[in-house]
């Protein structure tokens, strides 16, 4: 139970290069954020392993209850709002080399990303104040389009052709990319024109929610731009590419390859376990909110984080998201691990993967 609250050490990661600088006289530190994500978190997956506990079914409506799992992703958002504050004030000043600057923009640009992770647990819910602090939360990283495509268009469409966040097999992460970012991008402004229409509606009213959250993106940078100047907006548009790109490249390792069955009428079967990569790593469990147990996830949207169980019918990655993250930026390394994989999913038929 109380492993969650490290959660928070994420977003608290933004806060640390400052400090670490200031103590030891070191800039190597301005680029603790990535050294945390793609090396620390892997070690200690692998030294601490899986966790392999699921929630009792007898449980599941007090620990859904429990608001002590809610306050850990509530929290998130104020530590990550004060280290981009923090993270201007430096951007402005003239102290740091502009690599120093990158490095912290590519710090904050991780904690972004798992910003929209915070961003994906607040916005399934039904309550209305955790769908604007999911909003909220996308400010950061200018992606809030996400809050409708992911909901609305993605679980909908998920493990098949018709999903721009469902990477094919052999397609590289490079490839998936730019087809994912435009693909979702425009799926989320139809999915929304149609619900305004619906309501005889049009694109600009106030209930349009992707334009609620471009515009709390427009007043985030335009008011820490007045604050602390122009020269602060590259750094913001870095960090805010570089949370998409985590986002997306997350996207490509959970669902590589995976086709949902059809049915009897040519219909897509409902989403299973089966459909989703699955992993059980503790450390990063806890870092992204249970995001790892995706299979659940995607099989009962409805349930917390703090719910999710992990399947033994969900195929397995061979290690956790963070390491996996490494993995894809290499496509040889990525396919020589994962191909074999999904057809040993498939029992050797590479017809029934996603091509």
């Amino acid at each position: 139970r109380h492993l969650w609250v490290l959660g928070l050490i994420a977003p608290a990661s933004a806060l640390l290069p400052s400090q670490l600088v200031l103590q030891t006289g070191s800039a190597v530190f301005w680029w603790v954020g990535p050294f945390i994500v793609l090396v620390a978190i892997p070690v200690l997956d692998w030294l601490v392993g899986e966790d392999g506990s699921n929630p009792r079914d007898e449980d599941y409506e007090r620990l859904s209850a429990d608001r002590y799992y809610r306050w850990c992703t509530y929290l998130f958002l104020p530590i990550q709002l004060v280290g981009l504050l923090i993270a201007c004030w430096m951007w402005a000043g003239s102290e740091l080399s502009v690599l120093d600057k990158f490095g912290l923009a590519t710090t904050l640009g991780l904690v972004s990303g798992i910003g929209i992770n915070a961003a994906h647990e607040l916005g399934h819910r039904v309550e209305r104040l955790e769908r604007w602090l999911a909003k909220i939360a996308l400010a950061q990283s200018g992606y809030g389009h996400f809050f409708v495509e992911h909901n609305r268009g993605h679980h909908v469409r998920v493990a098949t052709p018709e999903d721009p966040a469902s990477a094919r097999l052999g397609e590289s992460l490079y490839a998936f990319l730019p087809r994912s970012v435009w693909g979702g991008f425009r799926s989320a402004i139809r999915i929304e024109r149609e619900r305004l229409a619906r309501r005889g509606v049009g694109w600009w009213s106030p209930e349009n929610q992707v334009v609620q959250a471009w515009a709390m993106t427009v007043v985030l940078f335009g008011g820490l731009v007045v604050a602390f100047g122009l020269a602060v907006l590259p750094w913001l548009l870095l960090q805010a590419v570089i949370g998409a790109a985590l986002l997306e490249t997350v996207n490509y390792v959970e669902h590589y390859g995976l086709l949902r069955e059809r049915r009897p009428d040519g219909r897509w079967a409902r989403c299973s376990p089966r459909d989703s990569w699955n992993s059980d790593r503790l450390v990063t469990n806890i870092f992204l909110f249970h995001l790892q147990r995706h299979s659940d996830h995607h099989a009962n949207p409805g349930r917390r984080y703090q719910t999710l169980r992990t399947s033994e019918v969900a195929p397995q990655l061979p290690a956790g998201y963070a390491s996996m993250i490494v993995f894809a930026a290499v496509p040889p390394l990525w396919r020589r691990i994962m191909d074999r994989r999904v057809l040993a999913h498939y029992g050797g038929d590479v017809t029934k993967a996603n091509l």
